[in-house]
């Protein structure tokens, strides 16, 4: 991009950027990042709520089909810039909360829809974002105003409830008595250590059906790769010693380059001899440990597991590092590195160690463990698709219960809360002058995106809701915790409905979605290099009058340069009989 030169100056123009380089700056284009917001906020409403619907995303390989936010965001590649924002706060609240991926998304294009009057009509962003920041500050200390504590008796009661509004909206909603008790129970099992959610152990199996998935309070893995002799192991112990090793426990053959000289052949057997001596001394070293499991990170041969088979133990090798820090988590059992100095203190112990078969595979159990600070779910399922899904919806059932026992407080769902932070917003609007009312009305009005697209997903009208929700919080008593009632189409008490949800999640989407929100309202231009320019990138714009090989790279460039060579006669080497050179491209 060049400046223009003033006439009757010599002054040479100034190169900013370079040639081919896009520009799009002011209101223009800060209404076409809003509009791409609003796009993408279209691509998952549908999918917010009970009744959403879902959406199936094929990338040329793989088939996903979930309902999920923050997982159809992600596999949907957004290539616009400032979209992308949108993204981000999806993926921050998938990490932070594990729920309300698709509310936040929303809310922030809502937010954005609501304000772009505003800026057409020629508000400066930075007067909007001001009252955007004010706006949502209010919303989220109304959010802690109106918060609900639980204690002691009533914790795992509400802990079922929040569980099972988080599987509400997902595939295996209708199954949320069985899936919620199990997962309140796996992250209950964690004690105080909420941190690592590694600790809970998802394992899937194709086939049976969904409601054949189990919790196992303790550690569950699929039986590893297996040497001759393992079904010679004995499969089922009670109060067993468990040992656990980061150890190879086979005969290695030599390195291709090795060269032993020897003198006598009696010399070779010696040096056969001391190998098998160091792997007997090995398995000897965990026989006389009192270990009646040995797992190891690294492969156990075969004549490792036909030794242990012998001698009344049960060994498994290729165990995947999850497992075994899960499995040391459990029994008290350390990971050793050698066989050497192995004694009483470092082994694991657990009341019940049994192989099952689950469909098709075959799973090493470890139950009845002393420090039960790690749970295992398997899962069960028709297709590999059902069973993903499953898996993400349990990943944020989770991820909403370790929410719930650390803030220890919840809020009615439902588009309940929103509609509350809404009325509270309208009515502190009026006591700001000048634009900042305008604007926070705006904002509270953007809140109620929630309750309207849960209607509209519902097959409701969301216009009468919408009505009946309003006259409630705003002109009755008692209407703070009414929201939509998806069931009837109507209104209802969401907080006595047992629809729960933790606070930090309103609070989490709230502050998200506001801070996306005045992120995109503070870009007033974009600038996009194109490809070609780019380091590493095929083809450059070359010298003028350069042609087709003027400064080309790869193939097309030796194309442009074969054809100029043809059209100038450099020609060279010989041609077959009865063929001929053609002047210029068209011949002639």
């Amino acid at each position: 991009m060049m400046g223009n030169m003033a006439p009757g100056m010599g002054r040479p123009g100034v190169i900013l950027l370079r040639e081919g380089t896009d520009t799009s700056q002011g209101k223009p284009q800060l209404i076409s990042n809003i509009n791409a917001c609003a796009a993408v906020a279209d691509a998952v409403k549908s999918t917010l709520g009970p009744r959403g619907m879902d959406k199936l995303v094929f990338d040329g390989r793989k088939v996903t089909i979930s309902n999920d936010g923050a997982t159809i965001m992600k596999l949907l590649e957004i290539a616009h810039p400032a979209a992308k924002t949108l993204v981000d706060i999806s993926m921050s609240q998938d990490a932070e909360v594990g729920d309300g991926t698709t509310s936040v998304v929303l809310l922030a294009s809502s937010m954005l829809k609501e304000i772009k009057p505003f800026i057409e009509e020629g508000v400066h962003p930075q007067v909007v974002i001001r009252a955007m920041r004010v706006a949502t500050k209010m919303a989220v200390q109304r959010v802690k105003d109106l918060q609900v504590p639980f204690e002691g008796d009533k914790g795992r009661e509400m802990l079922l409830k929040c569980a099972g509004t988080a599987l509400n909206s997902k595939l295996i909603s209708r199954h949320q008595d069985l899936f919620a008790p199990m997962v309140v129970d796996a992250v209950s099992g964690l004690k105080d250590d909420l941190s690592d959610l590694n600790l809970i152990g998802v394992k899937k199996v194709p086939g049976g059906e969904v409601r054949q998935s189990f919790l196992v309070r303790g550690v569950a893995f699929k039986k590893t790769f297996s040497y001759a002799g393992f079904e010679q192991m004995t499969k089922k112990f009670s109060n067993p010693k468990i040992l656990l090793l980061n150890v190879e426990l086979e005969l290695k053959s030599e390195k291709e380059n090795a060269e032993v000289r020897i003198t006598d052949p009696d010399q070779y057997q010696s040096i056969v001899d001391a190998e098998w001596n160091v792997i007997y001394e090995k398995l000897d070293k965990c026989i006389s440990s009192g270990a009646q499991i040995v797992l190891s990170k690294l492969p156990i041969g075969d004549l490792a597991t036909q030794y242990f088979a012998d001698k009344g133990l049960f060994c498994a090798g290729r165990v995947e590092v999850g497992d075994i820090v899960r499995v040391a988590k459990a029994t008290g059992g350390q990971v050793q590195t050698s066989t050497n100095g192995l004694s009483e203190g470092i082994l694991g112990r657990c009341g019940a160690f049994e192989e099952k078969q689950v469909g098709d595979e075959r799973f090493n159990l470890f139950t009845e463990c002393p420090s039960e600070h790690t749970a295992t779910i398997v899962l069960r399922g028709g297709s590999e698709q059902f069973i993903e899904e499953s898996h993400r919806s349990i990943h944020d059932a989770i991820m909403v219960v370790k929410r719930s026992l650390k803030s220890r407080a919840v809020v009615a769902g439902g588009g309940a809360i929103e509609m509350e932070v809404s009325k509270y917003l309208r009515s502190e609007s009026m006591k700001i002058e000048g634009k900042g009312q305008l604007i926070m009305q705006a904002f509270a009005k953007a809140l109620e995106i929630v309750p309207r697209q849960l209607a509209d997903n519902a097959g409701f009208d969301a216009t009468d809701i919408l009505n009946a929700l309003r006259k409630k919080h705003f002109h009755e008593e008692g209407g703070t915790w009414f929201g939509v009632d998806i069931d009837t189409g109507s209104i209802c008490d969401t907080f006595k409905s047992n629809v729960w949800e933790p606070s930090i999640n309103k609070i989490n989407s709230l502050s998200a979605a506001g801070e996306a929100a005045c992120v995109i309202l503070s870009i007033d231009e974009t600038v996009r290099n194109p490809k070609s320019e780019q380091p590493g990138a095929g083809g450059g714009s070359g010298p003028p009058g350069g042609g087709r090989g003027g400064g080309g790279g790869g193939m097309s460039g030796m194309m442009g340069n074969a054809m100029d060579i043809a059209n100038n006669g450099q020609r060279s080497g010989r041609l077959g009989k009865g063929v001929k050179y053609m002047k210029g491209r068209g011949g002639g």
